[in-house]
C-alpha cells in the first residue's frame, strides 16, 4: 500500500514540489496526470492534487476520484485545482489577490488556526499560512474547518460525504510559489503541513 502518492502535472513547480528536496521525500509515488484514468488509485492511501494542477484534466477523471474516496481513500486537493468546479459538494468564492501587500503596508490576510489540536494542524501556527489568497470555501456542516480567514474558510476536511474516505481541501496554493522560488512563507507552511500530512493518512 502507498501511504502519500501525487499527481504530476508535468509543471516546473509541480517537479520541484514533488520530486526534490525537501520535499520529495514524503511522497511514495508520483502519477502522471494524463495516466490516472488508467491507474489503480485503490493501492494509495492518500492522493495529492498538487497546487494549480489543470482543473479540466481533473473534471475530465472526477468520477475515479469520487470512486477513490468512497473506497477509502484520502483526496487532497491544494490551491487552483477549483474542487468546486468538478465536486459537487464544495462551494468557493474567489477574491481579487494582493500579491504585495507587504510592499505597500497594507494589512496581510487575516489568518487563523480553527482547530489547533486537529492532527493536520500539529505545529502550525498562522504566520506559516499568510502570504495572499485567491479564495475563500463556504464550508458545511460537514466540512470540518482548519484554517480560516476573516472572509471564510482556507482549509478544511470532510470525512462525512465521502465515507469512508475523506476530502482535504485548501485555497491556499504552497507548491506553486515553493516550486516557483517565490514566497518563503509557502515553504515554512510546507515544512509544517506535509509531514503532518503523512503522518495523519499513515494513521488514518
Amino acid at each position: 500500500m502507498v501511504t502519500l502518492a501525487a499527481i504530476d502535472g508535468g509543471t516546473y513547480f509541480h517537479h520541484h514540489s514533488l520530486y526534490e528536496v525537501p520535499f520529495g521525500q514524503y511522497f511514495d509515488d508520483r502519477i502522471y496526470v494524463r495516466d490516472v484514468g488508467a491507474t489503480d488509485l485503490s493501492v494509495c492511501k492518500a492522493l495529492l492534487l498538487p497546487c494549480r494542477l489543470n482543473a479540466e484534466l481533473i473534471a475530465g477523471f472526477k468520477d475515479q476520484l469520487v470512486d477513490y474516496m468512497r473506497g477509502g481513500g484520502t483526496l487532497i486537493a491544494m490551491g487552483e485545482t477549483f474542487p468546486d468546479r468538478w465536486l459537487p459538494d464544495v462551494e468557493f468564492t474567489s477574491c481579487e489577490t494582493n500579491f504585495w501587500w507587504w510592499v505597500e503596508g497594507l494589512p496581510g490576510p487575516d489568518i487563523s488556526i480553527v482547530d489547533v489540536d486537529h492532527p493536520l494542524m500539529t505545529g502550525m501556527i498562522a504566520d506559516r499560512a499568510i502570504w495572499h489568497l485567491h479564495g475563500y470555501f463556504r464550508t458545511n456542516s460537514l466540512q470540518k474547518r482548519l484554517i480560516d480567514e476573516a472572509g471564510g474558510t482556507l482549509l478544511f476536511e470532510d470525512t462525512t460525504t465521502y465515507a469512508p474516505g475523506r476530502l482535504i481541501a485548501t485555497s491556499l496554493d504552497p507548491m506553486y510559489h515553493h516550486g516557483s522560488h517565490f514566497m518563503p512563507a509557502t515553504t515554512r507552511f510546507l515544512e509544517v503541513f506535509l509531514p503532518a500530512l503523512r503522518d495523519y493518512v499513515s494513521k488514518n
